[in-house]
């Protein structure tokens, strides 16, 4: 695996981190449990994504977290939770998925793994609250479901063919900083009206 395909793959499952921690770990462990995938030499610390013991938990986190982000509200308090473990998720595995030798690279595929999957919590979190506000309770599943496939699709396609999917990633990435430019303006207006 080259460094375009192992930058797509670490920056893919970083970014799905901050919106399906859970999901990214399991649906990776299982592949590798039945051999849908097969990684390289230098990935083989991720092997631990198979142990039975991380494919239950990460299974039950998947399933809680896809009814919890269902709920009106719940999802909210779900992701205020996930603050902290969905970044430092994204950073061990961005960094596993690099295993570079370096120590600075090790700190630097760290922080850029991690500030993926915290941008993209961000996004997911401050989306998913201004969707709170709807009075009708149909687009907060359905938006919620949206996010499932995303995160199915691209994981799947970070295994298929990395190269495409740091480009899906990067454009992913792009969006959820746009996204929380306007939920910031967003706030900022909400803020000065209610002054």
């Amino acid at each position: 695996m080259g460094i375009i395909e192992l930058l797509g793959l670490a920056g893919s499952v970083s970014l799905l981190s901050g919106w399906r921690l859970y999901l990214t770990v399991f649906v990776t462990g299982l592949a590798m449990r039945l051999q849908w995938i097969s990684l390289p030499e230098n990935l083989q610390m991720l092997d631990a994504l198979a142990n039975p013991w991380v494919l239950g938990i990460s299974g039950l986190g998947a399933l809680a977290e896809f009814f919890a982000d269902k709920i009106l509200w719940l999802d909210s308090v779900w992701d205020t939770i996930h603050t902290i473990i969905r970044p430092i998720g994204g950073a061990l595995l961005a960094l596993a998925v690099v295993d570079a030798s370096d120590p600075a690279w090790q700190v630097i595929i760290f922080l850029l793994g991690g500030g993926a999957a915290l941008m993209s919590h961000g996004a997911k979190a401050g989306a998913r609250a201004i969707v709170n506000t709807s009075p009708e309770p149909v687009s907060n599943a359905v938006v919620s479901t949206g996010e499932d496939i995303a995160a199915g699709g691209l994981l799947v396609l970070a295994f298929t063919n990395p190269a495409i999917a740091l480009v899906v990633a990067t454009a992913l990435l792009i969006f959820c900083i746009f996204l929380i430019y306007k939920g910031y303006r967003l706030w900022r207006k909400m803020v000065s009206s209610g002054s």
